[in-house]
């Protein structure tokens, strides 16, 4: 009854998000700007939970609290307050001017942007190429779950690839349909659900314990009494900072926020939204990480399946079926609700700054957005195939799996490394083309090294043990990529293609 009513919920998420997409094709525009940015119209309440949704879905309901669960509820000053802070800085620092710059020239892509500036397709598509590499397996990802998420819901009557065929597929059309406008649509309406929902589930939990607090106190004190106190052999400062900062500055160049900064259609709009960004980090957080930690107090132990996430088992436990059911169906929604955003934006990345410079000049409004909705199609069909090999190949056998997955852990590492270098080429006159592709090239090649060859490696130590001195690779490459960004540019001069004016002109938001 439960996988039955799980089933349904998808099912229906689905429905309403396709008739959502069909309302959004009616309204939008046929042109490329409309499809990948809603005509820059997004007001605050949709940019803030547009990003809030596309980011925090699925790790919201499984990998939150199944942290907390495992290491101690700390977590919530990475995720919450630290990370929650950095971004809305990185979100003035660079989504703030980008916009600005977006207003001003129409920019889509970061690679367009910076392209324009420096006067180089090769940059353009070195940008759009890095991003496809780190975005492309996060694609991936989200198939293999969703797949796999339908195949246990009904017992294999519908196998893994058929699974994942599905939910491609129903993405493919609905984001051809929606673009960018619907994929915000939806993404409102999942993170409120996503708010509601994890507090409902918090404070369900919470009348069901007998005792209350106080019970769950008892049982944190005799099973778990670190997680009674701050700092642990897990949560160290060097591992807290790294993963902070690294999260943060990463989701700052991940394409599918990234774009949304060129998207408000006010300053005002900017500001307020990165303004209540942590506020509104800490309203799901909180919640969520509580309800992992509680588990650790309640016994749960002999509930848990290997390799089962923790949430299932405290709802499963203390709240009714049908409720349990709507939150992990839900969970699975808003996994696929990411995807789609991601699924655009790696079509702009590859149709805008790879196909188009390379093979299709200056296509015409109707053929750009012919071309982009096209794109969508290519970049999911591509993921799943992929997916769909990993899976039947390589998955049991760990390798290709293995590495999949590895990159998709890496992934906000990899994007951080760009955030540095874009963030000298907004505010730093001397940055050259050629210091921006050396300080780009030279922190990714160290840390895919590091992360994957292990002739870099000191063997089984993970990247943030004693090796790098506590600290994680990723923060090391960012530093690299700033030393030579800012090295190359002082020892190279500009060429003449550069048009050092364009990020330092008039950008009044007027």
């Amino acid at each position: 009854m439960t996988e039955l009513l799980q089933t349904a919920i998808i099912v229906g998420y689905l429905l309403v998000a396709l008739a959502v997409g069909l309302v959004a094709y009616r309204v939008t525009e046929r042109t490329a700007e409309d499809f990948y940015l809603a005509g820059r119209t997004f007001g605050t309440v949709v940019l803030l939970f547009t990003v809030f949704a596309t980011l925090l879905s699925a790790f919201t309901f499984f990998g939150g609290p199944d942290t907390a669960y495992a290491f101690g509820p700390e977590w919530i000053l990475v995720m919450g307050l630290m990370d929650g802070i950095i971004f809305a800085l990185l979100w003035y620092v660079v989504g703030f001017k980008q916009w600005l710059l977006g207003q001003q020239h129409g920019y889509v892509t970061l690679g367009e942007m910076l392209g324009d500036r420096f006067g180089s397709r090769a940059l353009r598509t070195l940008i759009a190429g890095v991003s496809l590499f780190w975005l492309f397996p996060y694609v991936m990802l989200q198939q293999i779950g969703a797949g796999g998420a339908l195949a246990a819901l009904t017992d294999g009557t519908i196998p893994f690839w058929g699974g994942a065929t599905l939910v491609t597929v129903f993405m493919i059309l609905y984001v051809v349909l929606a673009g960018m406008r619907g994929i915000a649509w939806t993404d409102t309406l999942q993170g409120l659900f996503m708010l509601v929902m994890v507090w409902a589930a918090l404070a369900w939990v919470l009348l069901g314990v007998d005792g209350g607090i106080a019970t769950i106190n008892s049982g944190l004190e005799s099973n778990a009494s670190p997680f009674l106190e701050l700092g642990s052999d897990y949560y160290t400062p060097p591992r807290m900072l790294t993963f902070a900062i690294s999260i943060a500055f990463g989701v700052a160049m991940f394409p599918q926020v990234n774009q949304r900064f060129f998207a408000a259609n006010s300053e005002a709009v900017l500001k307020r939204s990165f303004a209540l960004w942590p506020v509104l980090v800490l309203l799901l957080f909180v919640p969520a990480f509580l309800l992992g930690t509680w588990a650790a107090g309640l016994g749960l132990e002999a509930n848990i399946a290997s390799g089962q996430s923790i949430l299932p088992v405290i709802l499963d436990a203390y709240t009714p079926a049908w409720f349990a059911a709507l939150v992990i169906a839900g969970a699975i929604a808003a996994m696929m609700s990411s995807s789609d955003s991601m699924l655009l934006s790696g079509a702009s990345y590859f149709t805008r700054d790879v196909y188009q410079p390379l093979v299709d000049g200056s296509p015409s409004e109707r053929r750009e957005d012919l071309m982009g909705r096209l794109g969508v199609a290519v970049f999911a069909l591509a993921a799943l195939a992929a997916s769909i090999w990993a899976e039947a190949g390589a998955l049991g056998a760990g390798s290709v799996g293995s590495v999949l997955i590895g990159i998709g852990d890496l992934a906000f590492g990899g994007f951080a490394q760009l955030t540095l270098p874009v963030i000298l080429a907004l505010y730093w006159r001397r940055t050259t083309r050629t210091g921006m592709i050396a300080g780009i090239l030279a922190p990714q090649f160290v840390y895919l090294a590091f992360s994957f060859l292990n002739v870099w490696r000191v063997a089984d130590v993970s990247l943030f043990k004693e090796a790098y001195l506590g600290w994680g690779i990723s923060l090391y490459c960012m530093l690299l990529g700033l030393v030579v960004t800012v090295c190359v540019s002082l020892l190279t001069t500009r060429t003449s293609g550069e048009n050092v004016d364009l990020y330092f002109e008039d950008l009044s938001a007027d």
